[in-house]
């Protein structure tokens, strides 16, 4: 049996670098789809450079996205803002999906019973909570700690069900295995029956790792917010370089995240360093900047 871990990449070295730190002695080989479009339609350069992972680079497979996807709508600066930004985020969810399903470009070699795993770049899981070998479950999906900024800056507000994992044979797409539910749903849900998004053979991995949110520059984090799935959103808001550098200095959360709580603005806390992965800590002097003090 093997594992595939996947990601979609846009600009994320260090996280990266991270990523193969840290799994390497659970993955066989690490999937990077990389786009030549942002999820907001802009062209943009390739950003992933395998030779900067000389270390792992037998086990990377690297594919890039040339194309916008098929049924891309046209956006009318005539029309009303609300249709207008409508059409902005499906657009954005075509190029998404569009980038997590490149994914089964890269399974040639994958058998049936190895295991496909989808990740955005900023996750980061703990592999060594799961025996995939005893995986009875047909789903399992990590519950993730948010951190926000910096490594030990924790966002305890919200809990972020990210990285998703399952068999190739039941692999549907990964778009399917991004969208299903996090929760594990009685077998007499009969709205489950036909369902492609809600089961009953989902296993929540608690602990499961983290999400390391927005640890950039605020240039990086502006650039991120105006072009990532959201960014109609963003332009709503007048999202802009001020007021990112404002959130970072008071320690807040940028975006809002939990639809029972006016959370844009609330205050992060600290997370113990013995929360985070040891890796980190093992090599502290390599990633101090990125630490809150």
């Amino acid at each position: 049996m093997k594992i595939f871990d996947c990601i979609t990449y846009f600009d994320e070295p260090m996280l990266f670098d991270l990523r193969l730190n840290i799994l390497n002695k659970y993955v066989d080989k690490f999937i990077v789809i990389e786009a030549r479009h942002t999820h907001s339609g802009k062209t943009k350069n390739l950003n992933f450079d395998i030779n900067n992972f000389k270390k792992f680079k037998d086990k990377i497979i690297y594919k890039v996205i040339d194309d916008e996807p098929l049924g891309i709508l046209k956006i009318d600066p005539n029309e009303k803002p609300n249709i207008q930004s409508g059409k902005k985020r499906l657009n954005s969810l075509k190029r998404i999906e569009l980038s997590y399903d490149t994914a089964l470009e890269c399974l040639n070699e994958a058998e049936p019973n190895d295991i496909f795993i989808l990740n955005d770049s900023d996750e980061i899981p703990k592999y060594e909570k799961v025996n995939f070998n005893q995986i009875n479950n047909k789903i399992m999906i990590f519950k993730l700690k948010m951190c926000y900024y910096k490594f030990n800056l924790y966002y305890d507000l919200f809990s972020w069900y990210g990285t998703r994992a399952c068999k190739v044979k039941h692999l549907i797409s990964p778009t399917w295995l991004k969208y299903i539910k996090p929760k594990k749903y009685s077998l007499w849900r009969i709205d489950t029956w036909f369902s492609k998004t809600k089961y009953n053979q989902v296993q929540i991995v608690e602990d499961g790792g983290w999400h390391f949110s927005n640890l950039k520059t605020p240039e990086g984090i502006e650039k991120k917010m105006l072009n990532f799935g959201h960014h109609n959103e963003m332009e709503e808001i007048g999202m802009n370089l001020g007021l990112i550098k404002n959130m970072i200095k008071e320690k807040k959360v940028l975006f809002g995240h939990n639809v029972k709580a006016n959370d844009p603005g609330y205050k992060l806390k600290k997370l113990d360093n013995s929360e985070l992965p040891s890796y980190i800590i093992e090599n502290y002097e390599k990633y101090k900047k990125w630490f809150d003090y």
